[in-house]
């Protein structure tokens, strides 16, 4: 109507639908900027209060360092009793004494729940046992300083953890000084080598958050690679085949055994045909020991072991029927 009673002209109302489409696109970023500092500003006061949490695991004032050889690496669970937080009625360990001797590869058996990840938890102290005692090397963990006792362990787990980052980065994380022949003869002796060679850039190759574009046999050796390269006279496997194929397991079990070689070894057994050879194994169930002994002496004796040796081994010879799968234990 302006334009006709020729109060603006069309140009002018043509700039000013202009002007206007730009102001309001900026608004409208703008409400979108808001919205995204109102998501980091969240997120921030949730990472301020994690770093200002206080650690439950205290120190010891005069803490001693813990240095400790393979020949000297025992481990002995004194009577431990623990329930975790979030169920106090129920104990995950109870009374648990045990002796692991210096050099020895010992294998933890028994149901889910039985207290196998429970006993990692508590030798790295994250976790403090309400009574008894752990002692390694003869040293209470409760008079060691928390970085000297995890320096002395290495630990891989079922789902190895790698971070965004480097090949050479993900293997050297426990050991940033190590020099480039010293990661590559650990990635040599964990079979990783090859496939790393085969990648764009080699150990320079840029992995995604948890290892995105690796295979699960691939993710094992890596971390199998950074046990090596740390050394560690202590050695807690959360056995790491239990879900490879058939040549990733094979692979990943040459490189376990030469990481296991003259080094204290725990390790959760899911398949019992990985632990016949171990010195000892120890079946656990609600949180004690119920057996002990070589694959040999329990198999002979008619206990827990013995059923689920059973179990595993008639269901590798044949398929099980579909009434028999609930009497399959899912994790050993």
């Amino acid at each position: 109507n302006d334009v006709f009673a020729r109060k603006i002209t069309g140009g002018e109302l043509g700039a000013f639908v202009f002007y206007a489409i730009i102001v309001g696109s900026a608004a409208g970023s703008i409400s979108e900027v808001i919205s995204e500092l109102q998501r980091a500003a969240g997120a921030l006061e949730r990472i301020v209060e994690l770093l200002y949490a206080k650690n439950e695991i205290r120190e010891v004032d005069d803490a001693a360092t813990l240095v400790i050889s393979p020949v000297s690496a025992s481990i002995r669970f004194e009577d431990v009793t623990f329930h975790y937080p979030s169920r106090r009625e129920t104990p995950a360990i109870r009374h648990f004494t045990l002796s692991i001797e210096a050099g020895k590869t010992m294998a933890l058996v028994g149901p889910s729940g039985a207290g196998k990840s429970t006993l990692f938890d508590l030798l790295m102290r994250f976790y403090e046992p309400e009574t008894g005692s752990i002692h390694i090397a003869g040293q209470d963990l409760r008079s060691l300083t928390l970085q000297s006792l995890r320096q002395q362990i290495a630990f891989v787990s079922q789902t190895p953890t790698l971070f965004h980052g480097t090949i050479a980065q993900n293997i050297a994380y426990g050991r940033p000084e190590a020099t480039e022949h010293e990661l590559i003869e650990a990635a040599k002796a964990a079979h990783a080598h090859e496939f790393i060679q085969r990648l764009p850039n080699a150990y320079q190759t840029h992995l995604g958050d948890l290892g995105l574009g690796l295979s699960g046999g691939q993710k094992q050796r890596l971390a199998i690679a950074r046990a090596l390269l740390v050394d560690a006279p202590v050695l807690l496997l959360d056995e790491a085949t239990s879900a490879l194929d058939a040549e990733s397991e094979h692979l990943v079990q040459q490189a376990l055994e030469h990481l296991m070689k003259d080094r204290t070894t725990l390790v959760i057994a899911h398949r019992l045909a990985t632990v016949r050879n171990v010195d000892r194994i120890v079946v656990m169930d609600q949180g004690q020991v119920v057996e002990m002994g070589s694959h040999e002496d329990l198999m002979r004796n008619s206990g827990l072991y013995q059923r689920f040796a059973r179990l595993q081994f008639n269901a590798a010879a044949a398929p099980l029927s579909d009434s028999n799968h609930s009497e399959v234990p899912g994790s050993l």
